[in-house]
């Protein structure tokens, strides 16, 4: 009774077309946003902020951006770890090799950078599609592993091929505490989210879509394949490397190129296949997915008092993983956002059965 719409009635297109157009999910968003920017980084432990949450947004990020190209447009990557690797070695050049370089600018310019090799590797997806397409970015991923570990230009010389940042600020404001780099990871989430939402209401998402579900009756009625493609690749590399510099600066401080590397692009997939394809929610409900249920996991066998070698509880978590990602996608392949929005649309009915 509490998730009704009686009452609400839409007197202009503007307010037809909001995003939330239901008063109580803007209701739930802004006390949500207001928990997350007030309540969490007061209440919660370092532990939480740093192990899970950071962790969390700048992986729901990365998902996003996946998502765009993936869920909507429909072109399979597999080398969303190599446009993370490119803008976390991009925003670091320019943060050591130009004095004074804010970092917010170092960070969106680390994006930039992902953006033009994203649309550099997002050229054969003119002409292929489908697994020849998924081969294709995978290039991208084993040229990236490469150069960054061979050439020494991109890690400032550094002999070991790892790199790190120290001193971090934003607008004089150091970033050394878990709460005040969760609260820019938060920010950049928030906006990006936003962004990505109307893009993809907008005509350039409704294009998208429609290469995604039949490209050639989409060139008959006027979409540019071209552009539609490449707009794609340009927009999900833009926010996977701006996602891999906050890796790279905020989570790990110090990295090489193994923090990059294949398993980070198929986890990231499996974060937008479990959460739900073509979905924003489902982004951060593949995030929390992966991110949270290794974690608890690893820590039943302790709360419930069972005597377990750590090399057997690790394995078994693995297989327990794998097993639950196996076993969702079969009951529900279209992620966890499909379920949400069922439920969502049953609370609406709730008490009536139709």
């Amino acid at each position: 009774m509490l998730y009704r719409e009686n009452g609400q009635f839409k007197s202009s297109y503007r307010a037809d077309q909001q995003i939330f157009p239901i008063l109580q999910d803007r209701i739930a968003i802004g006390v949500l946003l207001a928990l997350a920017f007030v309540a969490v980084p007061l209440l919660s432990s370092e532990y939480l902020l740093r192990a899970i949450l950071v962790p969390f947004l700048i992986l729901s990020l990365a998902a996003l951006g996946l998502n765009v190209l993936v869920g909507y447009c429909g072109q399979i990557s597999l080398g969303t770890g190599a446009f993370m690797a490119i803008g976390a070695y991009a925003a670091y050049n320019f943060q050591v090799r130009i004095a004074g370089m804010p970092l917010l600018a170092s960070l969106l310019l680390g994006g930039v950078c992902s953006t033009a090799v994203g649309v550099l590797f997002g050229v054969p997806s003119l002409r292929i599609k489908g697994l020849y397409l998924a081969v294709a970015t995978l290039a991208a991923q084993f040229f990236t592993d490469w150069a960054f570990l061979r050439i020494p230009w991109f890690t400032h010389d550094s002999s070991s091929g790892s790199v790190s940042v120290a001193g971090l600020n934003v607008f004089g404001l150091l970033l050394d505490t878990p709460a005040r780099k969760y609260l820019l990871c938060l920010a950049f989430v928030v906006v990006f989210a936003l962004l990505a939402k109307n893009l993809v209401r907008g005509a350039i998402g409704r294009e998208w879509m429609a290469i995604r579900d039949m490209d050639v009756a989409a060139a008959v009625i006027g979409i540019r394949p071209v552009y539609a493609k490449l707009t794609a690749f340009a927009v999900s590399s833009f926010i996977v490397g701006v996602a891999g510099a906050l890796w790279g600066f905020v989570h790990l401080g110090s990295w090489e190129p193994a923090a990059f590397n294949i398993d980070r692009s198929f986890q990231l997939l499996f974060m937008v296949i479990i959460g739900g394809l073509g979905s924003i929610m489902g982004s951060f409900f593949g995030a929390a997915f992966i991110v949270v249920l290794p974690i608890v996991l690893d820590a039943l066998p302790r709360w419930f008092g069972l005597p377990m070698d750590t090399a057997l509880a690790s394995n078994l978590t693995f297989m327990i993983f794998g097993a639950l990602i196996v076993f969702f996608l079969i009951v529900e392949p279209h992620g966890i956002a499909r379920l949400w929005s069922t439920a969502k649309e049953k609370l609406r009915l709730w008490p009536f059965p139709h």
